[in-house]
């Protein structure tokens, strides 16, 4: 028997799905150049940590209109990350591969999180 979690954004699958590309962005960026230690690497890393950060700030939040902000900010923090990791294919940084995987994952999370947004809109 799963246990419930006493803070109920661990037990969402969009935050599990978010989480689990942070990992994913963590180990992408980790042979970026030296050179892109405070560039790329860092706003990929800042981007990714942001979207599951603000899943959870969200849900903490009473009212709808604040849950609403903070599921937009993490959206918009997708949006970055694959603007991000474009940027790093274009320059050889990631193989197609690696690309290709973050984008699926991007796109699950980004999925999961429109549901999730349009069923707090609705109880409104």
């Amino acid at each position: 028997m799963q246990s419930i979690n006493p803070r109920p954004h661990k037990n969402l699958r969009v935050w599990q799905a978010a989480m689990d590309l942070v990992a994913k962005i963590y180990r992408c960026t980790e042979k970026l150049p030296k050179g892109e230690e405070f560039g790329l690497k860092a706003q990929l890393r800042r981007a990714a940590v942001s979207v599951p950060s603000n899943i959870s700030e969200g849900l903490t939040r009473k009212s709808a209109k604040e849950k609403d902000y903070f599921l937009n900010v993490a959206q918009a923090s997708l949006s970055e990350i694959d603007t991000q990791a474009e940027i790093c294919l274009r320059l050889g940084y990631f193989l197609q591969d690696e690309f290709d995987d973050v984008e699926r994952d991007l796109v699950q999370v980004q999925m999961m999180l429109s549901g999730l947004t349009r069923s707090i809109r609705t109880k409104t």
